[in-house]
């Protein structure tokens, strides 16, 4: 089966791509994606993150050849991204995305199927199947316009999702959904992936990408700054801190408090010290024990870990340039102010 798996094609690589826009004419071209270089191997879920304007966005419509990089490479399934034939093999759902107010849910769903070349009866079929999985059984038949953005975006989803691709890219997908609808497209997001099925999805929700990926690419102002793998994190990711919940009794040392609530008190304890230790100091203090955990580093802690080493790396980069260009030659600023002194 591994040996099966080796053999498919990549569904997506980007090599060293970057992409800029000019918002003005006269202005300098902002760089949205710098130098990304990604890949994301078949039938695993690859997780996108980042701030707003991190290149998400854009590395998406990269993929999916919408936008031409100004240097680099882009390949779907092997092929340039532009090709129809690679995109056949592609589901999308964009950010926000707006249908012709019009048309029912069943249309949308059975026109997208019918622009793929699916026959009538398999996308009537198709499109039924999915609109009832994804909660819009009862609507499928309603204008678009009477729909809720909750509803637009599940009618997204039943669209991208109706031709059964091998590739399904969603740009946050989450979003607009109340809990109800989050926890089902987290669950098809996993049946895709039992299924076999590559998924690619941007996002700013973080429980979420630790609970579905099994990977993420964490972006930083179009750069790529840190990729992990979750099974890894999973097994090697350090405690923080312990939080230990007691009652009574006097001050703790190396205790910090947490909260209070009558008599009870959640205590945080550094990493450094191990659970006996804090044990027979909880002892000596006279509190009672309610509960005692090890709180371990998840993916929000190494995604502002690695936005804070970029940034001090971009500091220290403008500081040495700075200085670089402070102290080069012909430069009459030490001369000036030997003026001014005199």
């Amino acid at each position: 089966m591994c040996a099966e798996k080796s053999k498919k094609p990549i569904p997506l690589k980007l090599e060293r791509v970057t992409k800029r826009y000019k918002t003005h004419f006269w202005q300098r071209a902002a760089v949205s994606v710098d130098d990304l270089s990604l890949s994301i191997e078949p039938g695993s879920v690859l997780g996108l993150l980042g701030h707003n304007g991190a290149g998400k966005t854009t590395t998406i419509k990269l993929a999916l050849g919408l936008i031409f990089p100004d240097s680099g490479d882009v390949r779907l399934f092997g092929d340039a991204a532009s090709k129809p034939a690679a995109r056949a093999r592609v589901g999308y759902l964009p950010e926000a995305p707006y249908f012709p107010e019009d048309l029912t849910g069943r249309e949308l769903v059975e026109l997208s199927a019918r622009l793929y070349g699916m026959d009538r009866a398999t996308r009537r079929r198709r499109a039924g199947e999915m609109l009832e999985r994804l909660g819009l059984g009862r609507a499928a038949d309603r204008k678009i316009r009477k729909y809720s953005k909750g509803m637009v975006q599940r009618a997204g989803l039943a669209r991208a999702l109706v031709t059964e691709p091998e590739f399904v890219i969603l740009d946050e997908p989450m979003s607009g959904l109340d809990p109800v609808g989050r926890r089902e497209v987290r669950d098809l997001i996993l049946a895709l992936r039992k299924a076999g099925t590559t998924v690619l999805f941007a996002s700013h929700v973080l429980s979420d990408a630790e609970m579905l990926c099994d990977h993420v690419a964490i972006l930083r102002n179009g750069r790529l700054i840190r990729q992990i793998e979750m099974a890894r994190l999973s097994r090697e990711r350090r405690t923080k801190h312990w939080e230990v919940e007691v009652s009574g009794g006097e001050v703790v040392p190396d205790a910090e408090v947490i909260s209070v609530r009558g008599n009870e008190r959640l205590l945080r304890f550094p990493a450094s010290l191990d659970s006996e230790t804090i044990i027979a100091r909880l002892q000596n203090a006279g509190v009672t024990l309610l509960s005692l955990a090890p709180q371990r580093q998840n993916l929000e802690d190494l995604f502002m870990e690695s936005f804070e080493r970029a940034e001090d790396l971009d500091a220290s980069s403008h500081d040495s340039t700075v200085s670089r260009e402070t102290t080069s030659p012909g430069n009459d600023t030490e001369e000036k102010k030997e003026e001014v002194v005199a």
